[in-house]
């Protein structure tokens, strides 16, 4: 085998590094840093071990015990007494577009509470602007103190024949993504059903990643037993979708790496983790994730340290919830040489903690540098500029009319029975209900008596001026309208609302806006978020963008909506592989037979 320049320099580099590393270890050389007298938190073997050093060179850990010996003249201790040190925390699934901001931004909310590596799954861009959309916050994540790994997208569009995105990745684009640095493996694979019946397509994005050396993550919310083996046995490792004890205990005993997610509006972690607390199994295939986490949650929650506390009030032991968000996670994605660990030869990306019941990071570092210390960030982060078409994403065909919400009847009497999308709080999943509802001179009318109220999906990548509408059951709005741009996965322009000219307003003002989310009320904006870039990010800091989320969530409140973040419910509601029953840009989806039905069905 033949090495190209760049494979030879990065190897050169780690042989020079690990030359320091042993001289340092056997005291012919002294540390950069040396954290003293701390409590340990060894993953490998379960224990708290007290009053140990950690000696830090070249960005990785050169020793682990009595590092006196390390220490030099210009060697900088960071005294560690009373409190825990821990591996930096890792995230094995998670969209960054779902915290609605930048890289940069999202990076400087996660090392704050601790996560100093992601493993991102950027298909929401993606799947408007392709390969550029992924190679862009690729980019954008090398530069950054915090560790970016991708998983380069597998499902764009998540189903080929039930909904328009803006793009579509091939398998020849898979098989060039994945020889980028730092792609360590292949996004969920949503189409489980492709991937079992054997669609060229999806077989062939799994035998390119094989074929890489890289892993396949997963996306199965079926209870089809026959299929989820059938997709293991295609070559998918893992699912974060399990929401059960018995879904996941199977998984677990079938050799998938379980993921238990605990997002904003998503909280799996109480039932899941029962496999741990109850059922006692061996936790090494297991990791904690967060998948989709809104600003407010990274502020007033906090980010991975959250799971880790949650499943820690659920009765784990504090070690081994860390074990799930470090080492489990480094093995996962082939990466324990370099991640996971406070041992020999691993990058040095530490946490101090005062509480492993709290979860609170005091100080954290990556690559041997303190980046965040009491409530501060110290360190600098790059601009990163993404280019104006990127900002520029909103291809509307023509203005909309209140008209264009109208669902005509093919029935003429005065009441006719339809499908109905109805939503499950906190919860990704929805479920197919049939509602009978009252014909007004020949057009189908919602009902916020029944809470039944109006739904529509508009096409915005390529102005094809294609909208199809429904109805949803379970937001409780009572007045107005909400529009989004921000809908899983596909992400054309969705609008819910009580009155078609409320509906028409919201989705004038959000093209108009260049994407985002928007709350309005007899023709007036109550609340918005824009989102320039690619209708999905903000461009704004953390804290201005959960400024304006809070106004969104009042604003729903508002016009009659009492759920937890329910702009991340309704961002769901397009996403045509989850079960039962969802909206596309072509009409009404039933997930469970993957086909597309009528909304009016007597």
């Amino acid at each position: 085998m033949t090495l190209n320049k760049s494979t030879l320099n990065k190897r050169n580099k780690l042989i020079e590094v690990s030359r320091t590393l042993a001289k340092v270890a056997i005291g012919e050389a002294f540390a950069d840093v040396v954290i003293k007298n701390g409590t340990l938190v060894n993953v490998y073997s379960g224990e708290l071990l007290e009053h140990i050093d950690v000696a830090v060179a070249a960005g990785r850990i050169a020793y682990v015990g009595n590092a006196d010996h390390t220490i030099g003249a210009q060697t900088v201790v960071i005294d560690a007494k009373g409190k825990y040190m821990s591996p930096g925390f890792l995230d094995g699934h998670m969209h960054v577009e779902s915290t609605m901001l930048s890289v940069t931004e999202f990076a400087k909310a996660a090392l704050a509470k601790g996560t100093t590596g992601i493993f991102m799954d950027p298909h929401e861009i993606a799947n408007v602007f392709g390969t550029e959309g992924v190679r862009l916050m690729h980019e954008e994540g090398q530069q950054l103190p915090l560790k970016v790994f991708t998983t380069f997208p597998s499902c764009v569009p998540a189903t080929t024949d039930l909904e328009d995105a803006g793009a579509i990745l091939e398998v020849t684009d898979i098989k060039e993504g994945l020889q980028w640095d730092n792609v360590v493996g292949l996004g969920e694979v949503m189409n489980f059903p492709g991937v079992v019946y054997g669609d060229p397509k999806m077989c062939g994005e799994i035998e390119e990643t094989i074929k890489s050396g890289k892993t396949v993550t997963g996306h199965f919310p079926s209870d089809d037993d026959r299929m989820l083996q059938a997709y293991i046995a295609s070559g998918v490792t893992s699912d974060h979708e399990t929401v059960t004890r018995e879904q996941g205990l199977h998984k677990v005993r079938m050799g998938m790496h379980l993921m238990i997610r605990e997002g904003s509006a998503w909280h799996d972690v109480k039932e899941v983790i029962k496999v741990v607390t109850e059922d006692k199994v061996n936790t090494a295939n297991i990791s904690l994730v967060t998948d989709d986490v809104s600003p407010q949650t990274l502020v007033e929650k906090g980010h991975l340290n959250h799971v880790v506390r949650r499943a820690i009030e659920e009765g784990v032991d504090p070690v081994t919830a860390i074990q799930m968000v470090t080492i489990n996670v480094a093995r996962y994605f082939k990466m324990e040489k370099d991640l996971g660990s406070i041992t020999p030869g691993k990058c040095a990306d530490i946490l101090l903690l005062d509480d492993l019941q709290k979860v609170e990071p005091l100080t954290v570092i990556t690559d041997g540098q303190v980046v965040y210390d009491h409530g501060k960030l110290t360190v600098a982060f790059p601009d990163f500029v993404y280019p104006e078409h990127i900002r520029n994403s909103m291809n509307v065909k023509r203005e909309l009319t209140a008209e264009d919400f109208k669902l005509e009847s093919r029935s003429h009497q005065d009441k006719t029975k339809v499908n109905v999308i109805r939503i499950i709080e906190n919860s990704a999943r929805t479920e197919k209900m049939t509602a009978a509802l009252g014909v007004e001179q020949g057009f189908i009318q919602p009902d916020a008596e029944q809470d039944i109220i109006r739904l529509a999906c508009i096409e915005r990548h390529r102005g094809t001026g294609q909208i199809s509408l429904g109805f949803t059951h379970g937001f409780q709005l009572k007045a107005g309208a909400v529009a989004s741009t921000v809908a899983h996965d596909s992400h054309n322009l969705i609008v819910m609302g009580i009155n078609e000219q409320d509906m028409a307003f919201a989705a004038n003002e959000l093209v108009k806006m260049g994407g985002g989310m928007i709350v309005v009320e007899n023709g007036k904006v109550l609340a918005q978020v824009p989102m320039t870039i690619a209708g999905l990010m903000s461009d704004k800091s953390l804290l201005e963008v959960v400024k304006e989320v809070a106004e969104l969530e009042k604003a729903w409140k508002q016009i009659g909506c009492p759920l937890n973040a329910p702009f991340m419910t309704f961002s769901l509601i397009a996403l045509p592989v989850i079960p039962e029953i969802r909206i596309s840009n072509r009409g009404i989806v039933d997930v469970t037979q993957f086909k597309l039905i009528e909304v009016e069905i007597g």
